[in-house]
Order: structure tokens, then C-alpha cells, then sequence
């Protein structure tokens, strides 16, 4: 397989939203918790942890916020047209940037190293074998 070229460009459904990842993620996530499920409509979410100036965002997205169980204002950025989520950030911490790697043109940075809330995890779904694993949300 050949080496990841940066920048790496992302976009929403409907081509509205468009990014450009500019570095290799901190660490990537493979998220358990119920509230990733809704989000995902799957087993689990994906996220990438990107230093904010390391991605940059083109187009008008809308932002829906949650309490997530940490206390924390969770924010969701996503496109008004397709609703696709494009990234999540914390509010006392918006220099770290919660991509959701999906909807990049080269999706092989998609490999999580990190497995959180794997209390809520559906049954069915084997994790890898020498992955970490938290029960709950890492610190």
C-alpha cells in the first residue's frame, strides 16, 4: 500500500461541505457509546483527532449540541442541506477538532487504534485483537 498523501479532501453527501485534512490524526476512535450508535446508525462511530489548524473547512454548516455524561458541551458541526455530521468538538476545547473520517476521498487513515464504551458495545461485534479498550470514555 502506498504512503497517505496530505492534504486529504473530504465532503459531505451532497458536496456542500469540503475540507481539506492537512496531517495524519492524533488518534482515532471507534466509539460504542448509544449516543455514537444513533449517530452512526451502526455498531460504532469513527472519529479522528485532528488539531484544529490541521483541517480546513469550506461551506456553511450548522451546529446541534449535547451534554455528553462528562459534563461537557459536545457540539456537532453538519451540513444544513444532506445532514451529514462532518465533526464534533468540545467547548472548553475547540482546538481539537472530532472528525468523522468517513467521508474522506482516502479513507485508509481509518484505523482505530482506540476502542471507547465498549460497556454499551452490540454483542455481535468482535474488536480486534491487541486494540486498547475502555469501558467507558478514556481520560
Amino acid at each position: 500500500m502506498s504512503e497517505i498523501q496530505y492534504p486529504i479532501h473530504g465532503s459531505c453527501q451532497c458536496g456542500n461541505v469540503t475540507y481539506e485534512l492537512l496531517a495524519a490524526p492524533k488518534k482515532v476512535v471507534a466509539c460504542h457509546c448509544k449516543q455514537c450508535q444513533k449517530l452512526s446508525t451502526s455498531a460504532f462511530s469513527i472519529t479522528a483527532m485532528v488539531d484544529a489548524k490541521d483541517v480546513v473547512f469550506h461551506g456553511e454548516m450548522k451546529r446541534w449540541d449535547r451534554t455528553a455524561d462528562s459534563g461537557n458541551i459536545n457540539a456537532g458541526m453538519f451540513c444544513p442541506n444532506c445532514g451529514n455530521r462532518i465533526y464534533h468538538f468540545n467547548l472548553a476545547h475547540p482546538e481539537l477538532i472530532k472528525l468523522k473520517p468517513a467521508n474522506l476521498d482516502d479513507t485508509r487513515v481509518i484505523q482505530p487504534t482506540v476502542h471507547s464504551w465498549v460497556s454499551e458495545k452490540q454483542d455481535w461485534f468482535q474488536i480486534p485483537a491487541g486494540v486498547k479498550q475502555f469501558e467507558k470514555q478514556p481520560e
